[in-house]
């Protein structure tokens, strides 16, 4: 299993629970106050629930690509691993997908790379070459699905159901299938503009996709944070003739409409929100909606309880738990169920991970719906989205981030981007 140059130094075992600063109430993400060493490389290291810290690493390369750093970005589904997926993970972690940089060393296989090349670096950890992939699966690369969790492709900084492969968030990543998984990109324009071909592009562009907007038609998208406001913004690119855009957050609802969205409050709630809908399709609802919430949405309390509650089991326990009758938080998935029409889609990529979601068949059913999923297959869309990353920006990727900090103040980011704080729609780390 490839892995980034180095490991974490070692440090006494944390309590699961984040600590909780000394007259106050909220849970601290400390860095490490050491000085880095000359030589030393930084990487944003999980160590308990709510705490990540950005901590020395050091290592050498070995015979895949070895990428320095220079952009890498926070992700709404690293927020699952910062409150909720405790239990697949160890101390030491670490985290982070998407990634780019410029290579720094190629192994002896390596031939279509060289020291100096600039590489974006996809989130799913994709061969190339198996059957699954040359189908355009890359998600499902059968050389490196995680056969222990019975799980997809493996993914850079995510949990053992994904093979616990270090991530992104470091200055220095060590990438397999060096002449098929990067994504070479030229050289002079900003790392904004190509950066999100790791993750935030493809993502979008796949849920669009698998909408299946007919040409003028209309689409609802559920969460307007990274994902959901790129899928706005590629669906209208695409020809979609109505975009809705649904989130709670002022600051991402003002975002959307700026670039022509009809951006809705969700907290009209119920048959205010359905009849807004509606009222701007014809009275029938979209043709289809984008779920770019998963499981993490707003408006159950009981699974809110039950997702929380596992943080404080021993993980072995929490772990099973979840893996066999784990529920999600399903408004967005049943508001997108309800509003889209009869005979419509609805694309869902938001990440949910519950093995006993209730799921409300005789509507979808009834209403003759088709629903399809899955996380990005990153690879596939590449050559769709690189032509469109120009001096026209038809996406608007340049001025796409809400902030850009150094690595050392992603714990802070973290938790910024949890509360939904200042205006945090999309966060990018210089390591």
């Amino acid at each position: 299993m490839p892995v980034t140059p180095g490991a974490a130094p070692t440090c006494p075992d944390l309590p699961r629970r984040a600590r909780v600063e000394q007259g106050t109430d909220r849970p601290r993400a400390a860095v490490s106050p050491r000085p880095r060493r000359a030589g030393a490389r930084q990487a944003l290291v999980r160590y308990g629930l709510d705490d990540c810290r950005a901590r020395t690493a050091e290592g050498r390369a070995d015979d895949d690509i070895i990428v320095k750093i220079t952009t890498t970005g926070l992700c709404g589904s690293d927020l699952h691993l910062y409150e909720m997926l405790d239990a697949f993970l160890d101390a030491g972690d670490i985290l982070g997908h998407g990634p780019m940089g410029v290579v720094a060393e190629v192994g002896p296989g390596v031939t279509a790379l060289k020291p100096g090349d600039r590489v974006v670096v996809p989130f799913n950890i994709s061969c190339g070459m198996c059957h699954m992939c040359a189908h355009g699966l890359h998600s499902q690369c059968e050389t490196t699905q995680v056969h222990e969790h019975g799980s997809g492709a493996s993914l850079f900084g995510y949990t053992k159901l994904y093979g616990q492969v270090p991530g992104g968030q470091a200055e220095y990543l060590r990438v397999p299938f060096g002449n098929a998984l990067p994504v070479k990109v030229p050289q002079g324009p900003s790392d904004e503009r190509f950066v999100y071909l790791s993750d935030v592009l493809p993502t979008a562009w796949q849920a669009v996709e698998y909408a299946d907007v007919p040409p003028g038609g209309s689409v609802a998208v559920l969460g307007l944070g990274p994902i959901g406001d790129m899928s706005c913004r590629v669906a209208a690119h695409r020809g979609a003739g109505t975009v809705i855009g649904v989130d709670l957050v002022p600051e991402r609802l003002d975002r959307a409409r700026r670039r022509g969205v009809h951006a809705l409050d969700v907290r009209q709630g119920g048959d205010d929100l359905a009849d807004a809908v509606r009222g701007l399709t014809g009275g029938r609802g979209p043709d289809a909606v984008i779920d770019a919430v998963g499981m993490e949405a707003h408006g159950s309390r009981v699974a809110a309880a039950v997702q929380g509650a596992t943080t404080l089991l021993p993980d072995a326990l929490a772990g099973a738990l979840m893996k066999r009758v784990g529920i999600d938080r399903l408004a967005a998935l049943h508001t997108a169920i309800d509003l889209v029409r009869r005979g419509g889609t609805v694309s869902v990529s938001g990440v949910y991970g519950g093995a006993a979601d209730p799921m409300p068949l005789l509507t979808m059913f009834d209403k003759q719906l088709t629903l399809r999923m899955g996380q990005a297959n990153v690879r596939r869309w590449v050559d769709d989205i690189l032509p469109l990353l120009t001096d026209e920006d038809p996406l608007g990727v340049e001025g796409f981030a809400t902030h850009r900090l150094p690595l050392e103040e992603a714990p802070d980011a973290y938790e910024m981007f949890s509360k939904k704080a200042d205006g945090a729609v999309k966060v990018l780390f210089t390591p």
